[in-house]
């Protein structure tokens, strides 16, 4: 009976079983940290809502035909065996609502910034079901990253889930952190969910976005390192139940998990205290199930369910690159497509430290806008074939042909306009001028690091100069022959002032040396 009223109890919006007040009550037998077994209950289902008086609450992790091990949530005041407890019909559910945006809240929906009070409009199942196929559709719009070499050759789609992973200290937040900061202005509503950082680490990110005004449509889930072990559980699950909130009513949704390794070692941790049985690496057998059931809840709506999007990127973080890790494995094959980032490109300054003959996304130029799929197309094997001959030159004892000469320049040329500053996402017009400028060779008569002071400043240039194009070319998403004179033209000219720039740093670098 409990677990049929559970599936029904699974909807979009507020629970409606609760109408049927149906009550039971049972007695704590034990309990163990965070854990609490309870007995002397007829029915209940997973995710069940436990009240055990003045505030505290829990929910149902696991049961058998004897007793439910609850996982404490709410813990107002200590849980002592013989504590009598009432469990209703009802699914542990998170608040949810437009005033959430620009806050910081932890799982619970609890205000963390001392902004005051939230006022909620609804409430959603931590554990809603995913959408059904039928009530999805393809993925045809682009997700812009404002990351030139993700936007080229690894393309997102709105949602898409798409992976990060990378050993520590690659780059991994930075990637997350600059898609935040590329979707203002763009009607997306972005939540970053923290799992298991730091503080010092988590007020990097609030900072950075305090700075660049994404508060206006970004909000922060945080469960910190310092936080309970079933909070870490719940973050990813209570991201989720906000996101869908704004999907639902037909907004477009980022969810940013940072990172998935940490909520995986939480749930370990619960799952040893339940007395779970160990597997692989210590991890219970149902591991994968705890993330495929929240990674299918990213979608792409169809039009009667509001063509609202959600889109996940998770973050797992690997020890020295080892791609066949337990944790990594089931998230690359539930995903479609990864992010590889490589330590020693990390550390050889290529930044983001995408390592393109590992990554791979699944959906791909099916969401490319034509004028970036036209640009980009052969982006990719250029870059690869570039790094090839770059090993092989290293190798080489005597000279190099004119023709590889050339080729490792144009390399360089490709490899500096796909490096980009953390912080600096660029918008997608500017990448399309930027590639249509490099495949047309206008970049030959620039060195590296002219092509460094181009990319740097050129975007402001453009805009100003031709504000025009740049709605021309969103509004088409394609090139025409006037585009194209019109951003050679741009181009070209801005060319010409970075090469007017040269005799002056040369006369002073001339003189810091005399």
């Amino acid at each position: 009976m409990g677990q049929g009223r559970a599936h029904g109890a699974e909807t979009q919006g507020i629970n409606h079983l609760s109408e049927l007040r149906y009550k039971e009550y049972g007695v704590v037998k034990s309990a163990s940290g965070c854990i609490t077994t309870i007995i002397n209950l007829q029915n209940c289902f997973l995710g069940q809502l436990i009240k055990f008086g003045e505030g505290t609450e829990g929910i149902i992790m696991g049961f058998d035909t004897n007793s439910a091990q609850v996982l404490m949530v709410k813990e107002r005041n200590p849980v002592t065996p013989g504590d009598r407890i009432v469990a209703t019909l009802e699914p542990f559910n998170m608040p949810v609502g437009k005033a959430t945006v620009g806050r910081i809240i932890n799982p619970l929906g609890e205000p963390l910034d001392g902004m005051g009070p939230l006022q909620y409009e609804t409430h959603i199942p931590y554990f809603n079901k995913a959408p059904a196929i039928m009530d999805r559709e393809s993925l045809s719009r682009t997700f812009e990253t404002g990351i030139k070499l993700i936007d080229s050759m690894l393309p997102l789609g709105k949602g898409q889930r798409s992976l990060i992973l990378g050993d520590k200290m690659t780059g991994k937040t930075t990637v997350g952190t600059d898609i935040v900061l590329n979707q203002k202005g763009k009607n997306v509503i972005c939540i970053y969910c923290g799992i298991g950082k730091t503080k010092s680490a988590m007020s990097k990110v609030v900072d950075l976005f305090k700075e660049n005004g994404c508060f206006d449509y970004t909000i922060i889930m945080l469960a910190p390192a310092s936080s309970s072990p079933g909070q870490q559980y719940l973050a990813p699950y209570a991201a989720c139940a906000v996101g869908e909130y704004f999907m639902y009513r037909g907004g477009d949704v980022f969810v940013f998990f940072d990172d998935f390794t940490k909520h995986a070692w939480a749930y370990r941790e619960l799952s040893l205290l339940m007395q779970v049985p160990p597997g692989r690496d210590s991890y219970p057998g149902d591991i994968f199930f705890l993330h495929s059931r929240m990674i299918e809840r990213a979608a792409q709506l169809n039009k009667k369910l509001s063509g609202g999007s959600m889109t996940f990127i998770p973050v797992v973080e690997l020890l020295e690159g080892d791609l066949t890790a337990y944790v990594p494995t089931n998230l690359v094959s539930m995903t479609d497509g990864q992010l590889f980032l490589n330590a020693s490109l990390f550390n050889e300054g290529f930044r983001p430290a995408v390592d393109v003959g590992l990554s791979v996304s699944r959906v791909g130029s099916k969401v490319q806008w034509k004028a970036t799929k036209d640009v980009s197309k052969s982006v990719r094997m250029e870059f690869i074939q570039f790094k090839e001959l770059l090993r092989v030159s290293k190798l080489q004892a005597g000279g190099q042909s004119e023709e590889a000469r050339e080729n490792l320049r144009a390399g360089r040329i490709l490899q500096a306009i796909l490096t980009q500053p953390a912080g600096r996402p660029v918008d997608l017009v500017v990448q399309i001028m930027l590639f249509y400028g490099k495949n047309e060779g206008l970049f030959r008569e620039l060195e590296k690091e002219q092509v460094v002071d181009f990319l740097q400043t050129f975007p402001p240039y453009a805009e100003k100069t031709d504000p025009t194009l740049f709605t021309t070319l969103r509004s088409k998403k394609a090139m025409d022959d006037e585009i194209k004179r019109r951003i050679t033209k741009l181009v070209k000219d801005y060319i010409k002032i970075i090469l007017s720039k040269a005799p002056k740093m040369d006369e002073e670098s001339a003189v810091e040396v005399g």
